[in-house]
């Protein structure tokens, strides 16, 4: 036993096993750092709501007296430092204006900061330590794809590396430091080898505010002959829809792009602001402003996909998981004419619901969510996510909806899914519902994502008119019940007589 931990969230333990650090959240959302003496505790650094998604520790040096510290206090993006706990000195090592630190290479037994990653498009290396130079110039030129160092002997004369590509598996390699050679090994999907897969491409799109976001588009292969990057005819298209919201789409190999893509239909992912990894500003800029101006980023995005070619406007759906499942719901009663359809995966449809039904292991962050969605503790707060919930709006729904949801959702529970669906039913809306009864937050269960992507394709045809592969068995081993639009599927009603 170290210590009963009876009033931290976290700590940081260096490699002697020795905690150094611990970290509360603070009413107003932020975080204070302690660290320990003889006695107790004593408050060391203070970190603001605005900075704690973006700023963190890393590790620690090999003598364990300096923490790296990524840190975008008083600044926008997270740069590195290195920071001295005994005399809380801090050295500062990496940045980059356009996003924040995204990786670190470490020497395995020396523990100093040899290389880093700032990922704003595309994963970019940055070399602080000369002799791994030559290292990475020689294993970028190995493949077209971005490189990451994944694993090194303690002797540091063996790495792998892995290189990840938009079109294909990710490919892994042995890499021999003496005699400069690397060695490929295999590929993480062997059966996707050879074959012929879309491309992503990544775009810079201004928001009507003037933000810039990082977003990727996908097309379906030879639906660009002149290869200019746009397809040779605006195409039906899915607004994919990132969860999180604090997180972000990236390039490279997407399973859900491809499959899509596959389908017949372009494929657009977009950061919108309070995505993470592109400063602070980016982030912030979404506080209090789900359902509006985070909304309006999405709509600016397929704005200028029709303006482009890429996407026929009427021919456009959206779709997407936890806070990407709001995004559909918002999408189908804010913008009521902008999407021919929508799927909602374990999305909330009354942002009340949601924070008050909090799981236990989110209430240490409660403070996070009421700065940055809404205070459902007053009404003042009330109010304003009843007027950003898509329940209440039910009655501007115009397409037809598909949702998603897993019985035993922590997260956003199943009340999310009954509710919106008892109102649209109540108001004769057409809405499919399939329900998971072994599932939480998303589809874990191999069966039960076959099954629901079977039925997503189908009801994409219906409604864009892409390919499909009709339901047939694809709904066998699958633990899934539809309380409503069973009919509103093509096939959908004839495979569940089949289970």
């Amino acid at each position: 036993m170290i210590l009963e931990n009876k009033q931290f969230v976290s700590f940081q333990i260096d490699d002697d096993y020795r905690i150094r650090l611990a970290a509360n959240m603070t009413e107003d959302g932020g975080s204070e750092i302690f660290k320990p003496t003889e006695g107790g505790w004593e408050r060391y650094m203070r970190i603001d709501l605005d900075d704690t998604l973006t700023t963190g520790f890393a590790g620690f040096n090999k003598s364990n007296d300096l923490i790296y510290l990524i840190d975008s206090r008083g600044r926008n993006t997270a740069a590195l430092y290195a920071l001295d706990l005994n005399t809380s000195e801090s050295t500062f090592l990496a940045e980059d204006p356009r996003s924040d630190l995204s990786g670190l290479m470490i020497h395995p037994t020396e523990k100093n900061v040899q290389a880093v990653a700032f990922y704003y498009d595309r994963i970019e290396w940055t070399v602080l330590d000369q002799a791994i130079e030559d290292d990475l110039e020689l294993l970028k030129r190995v493949d077209d794809a971005d490189m990451t160092v994944v694993s090194r002997s303690l002797d540091d004369r063996a790495w792998i590396v892995v290189y990840t590509k938009d079109n294909g598996p990710a490919r892994y390699y042995y890499y021999d430091r003496e005699k400069k050679q690397p060695k490929f090994l295999f590929t993480d999907r062997s059966r996707l080898e050879n074959l012929t897969l879309a491309q992503m491409t990544p775009a810079i799109i201004k928001t009507r505010d003037g933000l810039n976001m990082v977003c990727y588009y996908t097309l379906p292969v030879e639906s660009d002959v002149d290869g200019d990057g746009l397809p040779d005819m605006s195409l039906p298209m899915v607004l994919y829809v990132h969860g999180g919201p604090w997180g972000r789409d990236y390039w490279g190999f997407d399973p859900t792009h491809q499959w899509l893509a596959n389908r017949g239909y372009a494929v657009l992912s977009v950061n919108y602001r309070g995505s993470t990894s592109f400063g602070k500003d980016f982030i912030n800029a979404g506080n209090l402003e789900w359902g509006r101006k985070m909304h309006d980023d999405l709509i600016d995005a397929v704005n200028w996909s029709v303006q482009k070619g890429i996407a026929d406007p009427e021919k456009i759906a959206i779709m997407g998981g936890s806070y990407g499942g709001y995004a559909a719901l918002v999408g189908l009663t804010i913008t009521p004419e902008t999407f021919a359809c929508a799927v909602d995966i374990v999305g909330p449809s009354n942002l009340i619901t949601l924070l008050e039904t909090i799981p236990p292991y989110w209430k240490p962050e409660i403070e996070q969510f009421t700065k940055r969605v809404g205070d459902f503790r007053t009404e003042e707060g009330r109010e304003l996510l009843r007027d950003r919930s898509p329940l209440s709006y039910v009655d501007r729904i115009r397409r037809p909806l598909l949702i998603g949801q897993g019985a035993n959702d922590p997260r956003v529970k199943q009340n999310e899914s009954d509710q919106i669906v008892q109102a649209m039913q109540a108001k004769g809306l057409p809405v499919t519902y399939v329900l998971y009864k072994d599932e939480g937050h998303g589809f874990a269960r191999p069966e039960n994502r076959l099954s629901f992507y079977a039925i997503t394709e189908a009801f994409l045809a219906e409604h864009l008119g892409g390919s499909y592969q009709p339901i047939g068995q694809d709904l066998a081993g699958a633990n899934l019940t539809v309380p409503a639009g069973s009919k509103q599927v093509p096939g959908l009603e004839e495979a569940l007589k089949g289970l």
